[in-house]
């Protein structure tokens, strides 16, 4: 049986607004409910009656958060916030309201979720507060973001600062994709829309063209002023939604023929016709797949996303951007043609089955059990866990340095007495692309009553820094992060990802991570070297979302670094049991910003202003101390 799932689902518009995108997160969630997953779905409201609702329930489940999902299987529908401005002709929102960015705060932080999947998750909006807040699994699509993409260049590194938190991308189009990767690099996945076939019957009277005025406000102008170019003989009836009901007025010839409507389902549904006539700048794909839904022929504008719709004329009729004289010439020759038109509505009813939402809904499930395959087992080895649970406790620090590293001058001696001094049973030694001080360490370890696990914090060639940990030999730097790993795994050692998200570090970037996340063994979730907490934060978040064990070091380059950091954890013997023992350990900080100023002042102060003659002078010291410590123990 297929694992079951809590996914929210975020919408960016209004609950009650027509389009395609709430009608695709709205149609998923509910096939995936209907396959036994809890499923949440979060959008803006204008239905205040629905706004308060939502929110009483989310109060009433802050104890029990559980609560919060259909007790009968279905979907919970949350309206979080009502959105009382003025969306826009392109639909670029201001940023949501302080209502609804809490409340989507709230739903995401304290409920138990598996995957949030946010759709169209442009700064500001809901999605990307959904992105800010969500501790789950992230799945952002796209669907048809020509205009987002181009309004969001100026805040280019603050969207990518959200989107890096998405573990999967889909796009709606090809044509999407290919749009995306221009803008956003990335590996974005085909998932199509899927339409619900309508039932209808043909009214009598003329032939009816439906409008939808999802694109921008030029696209009406040209579709009215191609009506006006139709012969007056000619018999027509057309219907027009509009969620405003603003129509630049109507001229006399036109009065008689056009109604204008609120509801686009109407619109709709006994349309002949479906026009879609975008100047490029905003398209409406889903105007498409809903015309091909009820049957009816699509006759639209030449955009690469309606072409791929369309299947470049296989399933309606085109015309040039923005040349009415061919868009007028193409419904008249609709209209009069009824063998064409029911050649064009035969070959959509072909296509419609493979277009149901049960296609779409079963590749969703595909991609959420690819990444929760990527989780680790939190209890791999019980009986190891339960060896290592009647060990006694220690404090240790995973990452520092010795003088055998390029940019640290604590020697090796000064290093063990200052961790006995500290406290600490256990310190990993991590030297920049160096074993040799992790060994000399190690050495004279039992001189000084401590523990050292052998490591080295290797470079790769451009994916950031890795640790090994538990090895013997000296791992070259300049390695692919793939390469650097599997050496780390010939030596039998474990891998250890530092400062993951410090993008003031050499770090692997986000997608890198993902590719090597079954690999990594544990995760540095605190470091107070990295000066914006947020960066440990994302580190806490990667390691909970896929199961990673934690881990966390001083980074310690000066001696003074020692015990700002502790995991307190059961002693081991060896990389298995230090493993398990890590799962169930507790990681003590005091992240100052003030400490780590002085920390990183004495750093440049040992390593970089004081003179060689003052540098070699003061090693000479304090190793004499250090070594004369040892020998009155």
């Amino acid at each position: 049986m297929a694992e079951r799932f809590a996914i929210a689902q975020v919408a960016p518009h209004p609950l009650e607004d027509a389009n395609e995108v709430g009608t695709f997160a709205s149609e998923v969630s509910k096939e995936l409910a209907a396959r036994g997953h809890r499923v949440l779905l979060l959008a803006p409201s204008r239905n205040p009656d629905l706004v308060r609702e939502s929110r009483r329930l989310i109060r009433a489940a802050r104890e029990t958060p559980e609560d919060l999902f259909d007790p009968d299987g279905g979907v919970r529908v949350l309206g979080v916030g009502e959105l009382l401005f003025n969306t826009g002709r392109k639909g670029i929102n201001p940023a949501p309201p302080v209502d609804i960015a809490r409340t989507i705060e709230e739903v995401l932080t304290h409920t138990p979720l598996d995957f949030v999947h946010v759709h169209e998750p442009w700064a500001p909006s809901a999605g990307s507060v959904a992105l800010r807040h969500s501790r789950a699994l992230n799945v952002g699509s796209f669907h048809a973001p020509a205009e987002r993409v181009l309004s969001t260049q100026v805040a280019r590194k603050f969207v990518e600062l959200f989107f890096g938190r998405m573990d999967a991308r889909t796009a709606s189009y090809e044509a999407t994709a290919e749009l995306m990767n221009r803008f956003f690099p990335s590996s974005y996945q085909l998932l199509r829309p899927g339409m619900t076939p309508e039932q209808r019957e043909r009214p009598e009277g003329p032939p009816r063209i439906a409008f939808s005025d999802r694109e921008e406000r030029g696209a009406l102008r040209l579709f009215l002023r191609a009506l006006r170019l139709l012969p007056e003989e000619l018999p027509w009836e057309a219907v027009v939604y509009s969620k405003t009901g603003g129509i630049p007025t109507l001229r006399s010839s036109l009065r008689n023929r056009v109604t204008v409507v609120d509801d686009e389902d109407a619109a709709f549904a006994s349309a002949d016709i479906v026009v879609a006539a975008s100047l490029g700048q905003v398209t409406a794909p889903g105007v498409l797949v809903k015309a091909l839904g009820v049957g009816a022929v699509p006759l639209a504008a030449r955009t690469p996303v309606y072409e791929e719709v369309l299947r470049e004329g296989d399933l309606g009729l085109h015309f040039q951007v923005g040349d009415v004289e061919v868009l007028a010439q193409q419904l008249e020759r609709a209209l009069k043609d009824e063998a064409l038109r029911a050649k064009l509505v035969a070959a959509g009813a072909e296509a419609r089955e493979a277009l149901g939402w049960t296609r779409v809904t079963d590749q969703v499930e595909e991609i959420y059990a690819g990444l929760a395959a990527l989780r680790h087992d939190p209890d791999p080895k019980p009986e190891v866990r339960a060896r290592v649970a009647k060990k006694k406790l220690i404090d240790v620090d995973l990452h520092m340095h010795t003088d055998h590293s390029n940019d640290c001058a604590t020697p090796v001696d000064v290093l063990l007495a200052t961790a006995v001094e500290v406290g600490l049973g256990a310190i990993a030694v991590t030297d920049h692309n160096e074993i040799s001080g992790a060994h000399d360490a190690a050495a004279k370890a039992a001189d000084y009553g401590i523990k050292v696990i052998v490591g080295e914090e290797v470079k790769t060639a451009d994916q950031g820094e890795v640790i090994g940990l538990f090895i013997n030999e000296k791992i070259p730097r300049g390695m692919t992060l793939e390469e650097t790993i599997a050496e780390i795994r010939r030596q039998g050692g474990l891998v250890y990802v530092p400062h993951p998200f410090d993008r003031l570090h050499s770090v692997p970037d986000y997608e890198h991570m993902l590719a090597i996340v079954s690999d990594i063994d544990a995760i540095e979730v605190f470091n107070p070297r990295i000066a914006i907490p947020a960066f440990n934060e994302e580190a806490v978040r990667f390691a909970a979302k896929y199961r990673i064990v934690g881990g966390a070091g001083t980074d310690g380059h000066v001696a003074q670094a020692l015990g700002s950091v502790r995991i307190t954890m059961r002693d081991f013997d060896g990389p298995e049991e230090f493993l398990e023992s890590l799962r169930d350990a507790n990681i003590a900080a005091k992240p100052s910003s003030l400490r780590y100023a002085q920390v990183q002042a004495l750093k440049f102060l040992q390593t970089t202003a004081m003179p060689p003659a003052a540098r070699r002078a003061t090693r000479r010291r304090k190793v004499a101390k250090a070594v004369a410590g040892r020998g009155g123990q």
